[in-house]
């Protein structure tokens, strides 16, 4: 699957200080999407060697979601892909370390990449090498985080 670059055209994070990579047009508000809210609510629970990955019906079902998230594949581990971008590196590196403290609490952990104005997320379940629904719980709630930490529009 070919990875595709997405990011956030809705409001900007950390007092205004975003660039936008994409379009104008902004993105509908995930406040009005209950399956975003039911995922974002959500816990993760604890994985093991043994837990089944989500099903292809499964992630038909929970992608929508979290549609601004790639489904992409790295050496055949499907997985959730997603930029965030900002106008400096402190607004940056301040979204990494609010998701490393919310990766931590639920016990969960992606893979993040911080440079200057931008914070790639990627999310897969690393003991069954595959997506497990905590993968879409955690990609509802870095939106959420990234809505919150964000002031509204100008």
């Amino acid at each position: 699957m070919p990875r595709i670059a997405l990011c956030y055209t809705g409001r900007p994070p950390l007092a205004g200080r975003i660039r936008s990579g994409c379009s104008a047009r902004s993105k509908p508000n995930q406040g009005d999407n209950p399956d975003m809210t039911e995922l974002y609510r959500a816990k993760c629970t604890a994985c093991r060697r043994d837990s089944p990955p989500v099903t292809a019906d499964e992630i038909a079902a929970l992608h929508p979601a979290v549609a601004e998230w790639a489904l992409v594949d790295e050496s055949g581990i499907p997985k959730l892909d997603r930029a965030f971008r900002f106008r400096t590196f402190v607004d940056a590196l301040a979204f990494t370390n609010a998701l490393g403290e919310l990766a931590e609490a639920q016990g969960h952990h992606p893979r993040l990449t911080t440079e200057w104005g931008r914070v790639a997320v990627t999310w897969w379940t690393h003991k069954i090498r595959n997506l497990h629904r905590n993968d879409f719980i955690m990609a509802a709630k870095t939106d959420r985080l990234y809505a919150e930490l964000a002031p509204a529009p100008e």
